[in-house]
């Protein structure tokens, strides 16, 4: 079988049309080539114009300043004194007195005042005397004195309801001094009771003791003398 060629693709026919393309493309070509303009590239950065730049002047301004101190005060004026003669009065004339020490001033030494306590005597010549014993005879008065601090002390002493209560007995040793007047003085416990009531048996002997009444006072060389005494306060139940 022989094959056949179909019309649509035989192109032997458009050779002609496709030379008259290609030569009209290749005069296009060729014209634009005439037609290019190469340029050269020019580097101007132009000129650069330095103006003269004036110096800045800067003003100078005044600062206030304070205002200077004020002068000082002028000193005061001196005294001017007026030289008086040896011989011209002055009125008013005031005598200074030397209080130095010269050879011809004696100076006496103060003694000081040297205050010296009573001593206390437990025995002196004549002992204090207990109201009621001064007529006795000298020898029975110091017997009667004792007698009647003892029969003063049992007559006048209260047994405290709280020693009696707790059933408390005992002997309280009290010192006291009769002084240049007679008085007691000086009332002070020695040896006092232990246990329940105990310090209210040393408060009453401390009492009654203190409520004796004034004695002649004791003398030793003529002269009245503080006596100290130390008796015993006895607290029995019956």
């Amino acid at each position: 079988m022989e094959p056949k060629k179909s019309p649509k693709v035989n192109l032997e026919k458009k050779r002609g049309l496709f030379f008259q393309i290609g030569l009209v493309i290749t005069l296009g070509v060729v014209l634009a080539a005439f037609e290019y303009r190469s340029y050269e590239a020019v580097s101007d950065l132009g000129t650069l114009q330095v103006e003269d730049i004036e110096d800045e002047i800067i003003p100078i301004t005044m600062q206030n300043q304070p205002p200077p101190p004020p002068p000082p005060p002028p000193p005061p004026p001196q005294e001017i004194l007026e030289i008086v003669e040896d011989d011209k009065e002055i009125e008013n004339e005031v005598e200074i007195q030397d209080s130095e020490a010269d050879q011809t001033t004696e100076i006496f030494d103060q003694p000081e005042e040297i205050i010296e306590e009573a001593e206390i005597f437990m025995i002196v010549e004549n002992m204090p005397i207990f109201p009621g014993c001064e007529t006795k005879p000298k020898a029975e008065r110091d017997a009667c004195s004792n007698a009647e601090l003892q029969k003063y002390i049992g007559n006048n002493t209260v047994y405290p309801p709280m020693a009696r209560d707790a059933d408390t007995q005992g002997r309280v040793f009290v010192t006291f001094v009769i002084d240049q007047k007679g008085n007691v003085t000086d009332v002070a416990v020695l040896k006092g009771v232990s246990g329940i009531g105990g310090k209210a048996l040393e408060k009453e002997a401390i009492r009654v003791v203190e409520s004796m009444p004034k004695f002649t006072p004791g003398e030793q060389r003529g002269k009245k003398a503080k006596v100290r005494y130390n008796i015993p306060v006895n607290f029995t139940l019956r």
